[in-house]
């Protein structure tokens, strides 16, 4: 009874062993008495004890392999190392498990190999420049040559590009030295743009002040011009007004007189009498009495030449 119990108890481990729960992104190739019999994929499965057994668990996510540096040779003899990035997915679990032993380490060397055909065909500065060539080429090539082994070259990427020390430092010396004329030149470029701009600035202040003078002129003749033109009718409206005020040729003339008597009190020695106060009554009265009168001394300043010569 207690026989039959445990027989019963590991006829039942042996059935459930054969229980398989695949999960998402992976498969499993199951083989039946030693050949390839199916390839299980996500879901539950399975597989009969001791007939069958899994051969391999292949995950089907992209896998990304960074390989060491290998070293090349270009077309003009120059060694230097490049190290690559592989990213590969396995697309068929039957050819993968069966295609190639140890799938990793062919693809690294096929790689390698690969890699050295194409830089082979380059010179130096064109490795240095043509990453993008390279990479479509080691894919393509990579890609056709792992289709048997299930297995798809999605990306190949050149991560390092090494050349030797020497080399290193005259790409250096070489970059320095375009830096320094790219500087040149955008130092003068700067000075040609601030002496353009000083110029223009200069050109605008002379513009500026010659505006300003010619608006002075302008200005000062305009009120010159309306300073005439008021004079000219204060001279108008004082004419008017003495019009009006009634001062006719006769107080005229009566002004001019008077002003004459003070001009005979001065020290003039001769006098011209107008015409027009010739027939006045009172003219010669007044003026003989205006020459009775001393005469104050002169300034010897006021003397004429005559007088002058005669002292």
């Amino acid at each position: 009874m207690e026989f039959s119990l445990l027989l019963l108890i590991v006829i039942v481990c042996i059935a459930a062993s054969g229980i398989k729960i695949i999960p998402q992104s992976k498969a499993i190739v199951v083989e039946r008495l030693g050949a390839y019999h199916r390839t299980m994929q996500t879901g539950l499965h399975y597989v009969i004890p001791i007939f069958e057994r899994v051969a391999n668990v292949v995950s089907l996510k992209e896998n990304v392999k960074d390989f060491a540096p290998q070293p090349v040779i270009t077309k003009d003899n120059v060694t230097m190392q490049i190290d690559t990035v592989v990213y590969l997915q396995i697309t068929d679990s039957k050819l993968y498990t069966y295609g190639v032993e140890n799938p990793v380490n062919a693809i690294e060397n096929l790689t390698a190999t690969t890699l050295r055909n194409i830089i082979g065909e380059l010179e130096l500065d064109e490795t240095l420049t043509s990453r993008d060539v390279i990479n479509t080429k080691m894919r393509s090539i990579l890609d056709e040559a792992t289709d048997p082994w299930g297995i798809k070259v999605n990306r190949v990427e050149v991560k390092n590009i090494l050349p030797p020390r020497d080399i290193q430092e005259a790409m250096e010396k070489q970059m320095r030295a375009e830096r320094e004329r790219r500087e040149a030149i955008l130092r003068a470029e700067g000075e040609k743009k601030a002496a353009i701009l000083i110029a223009e600035g200069e050109k605008e202040s002379a513009i500026l002040r010659a505006d300003a003078k010619r608006e002075t002129h302008i200005r000062e003749a305009e009120g010159e011009a309306e300073a005439i033109v008021k004079i000219q009718e204060a001279t108008s409206r004082g004419l008017k007004l003495l019009k009006e005020a009634g001062m006719d040729d006769a107080v005229l003339k009566y002004k001019s007189y008077e002003a004459m008597v003070k001009v005979a009190q001065g020290q003039a020695t001769k006098i011209i009498v107008p015409s027009e106060l010739q027939n006045l009554a009172t003219i010669g009265t007044t003026f003989n009495e205006m020459m009775d009168k001393p005469l104050p001394p002169k300034h010897p300043e006021m003397l004429d030449k005559k007088e002058k010569n005669r002292i």
